[in-house]
């Protein structure tokens, strides 16, 4: 499995693995290969009423980290990668700073991706363990 680095680095800079929701939440890109994803996110501005991360939130981050890596992967065959299942446990609370996610795959196939995300505060403590699966499906004809 390889991934031309500047097509990567192209795909991260035009914004079109980040933008979106993404970006509205301020999640950045510390990392993308086709072995590990990583990102970070601000609690600030995405928080529940009563002032914790939203559950939401850290589910928008694992989706995102998980479908960048199921999309690297996806390129290889021409096929583009769409999440068709999610699951999160949340673990504690985060009220400020931000949370960093960590995205391994599980299973990289022609048709499934599925990747193990992990998320934890600034203090290094377990936020939420997330699982995603990515459907790859050809790219639509323009």
């Amino acid at each position: 499995m390889t991934t031309d680095a500047d097509t990567l680095r192209e795909l991260l800079d035009s914004g079109a693995l980040v933008g979106g929701l993404g970006k509205h939440m301020g999640i950045e890109i510390t990392e993308a290969s086709p072995e590990r994803v990583v990102g970070r996110m601000p609690v600030e501005g995405n928080r529940q009423p009563f002032g914790l991360l939203h559950g939401g939130a850290s589910c928008v981050l694992a989706e995102s980290l998980g479908s960048i890596g199921s999309t690297v992967h996806a390129q290889q065959f021409g096929r583009i990668a769409v999440g068709i299942e999610i699951n999160a446990t949340h673990h504690r609370s985060a009220t400020e700073g931000h949370v960093t996610g960590v995205a391994t795959p599980v299973h990289l196939g022609r048709t499934l991706a599925t990747w193990d995300i992990t998320i934890t505060d600034d203090n290094g403590r377990k936020v939420c363990t997330s699982r995603l699966t990515c459907m790859l499906r050809d790219a639509p004809q323009s």
